[in-house]
């Protein structure tokens, strides 16, 4: 604390008036420690362009759904589903998985 003491009174004795002193101390308060800080403000606009690109993914995702989905509210679509991903079939049918 005494350091700083000493540092201001250098600074203060190199500077021609204090308003200088005082101009830099509130640029370096509102650069890194106010809340509307360079730093806070640079991690907000990281977060918002996070935001948009989840945004858009989910977007796509919601058009994909509602592909599925119409193709299911149809009786065709709704057995092609269930023959393929539960292997259900008709009386009378045999299936014959082939894995590769």
């Amino acid at each position: 604390m005494q350091n700083v003491i000493e540092i201001i009174k250098l600074l203060l004795m190199k500077l021609k008036s204090p308003f200088i002193l005082i101009g830099l101390l509130f640029v370096l308060w509102m650069l890194f420690f106010d809340s509307n800080s360079f730093l806070n403000h640079k991690r907000l606009s990281n977060d918002i362009n996070q935001l948009k690109k989840d945004k858009q993914h989910y977007i796509e995702e919601i058009k994909k759904d509602s592909i599925a989905l119409k193709e299911l509210s149809i009786p065709e679509g709704l057995e092609k589903y269930a023959r393929e991903k539960y292997h259900m079939k008709k009386e009378n049918e045999e299936i014959f998985l082939i894995i590769e």
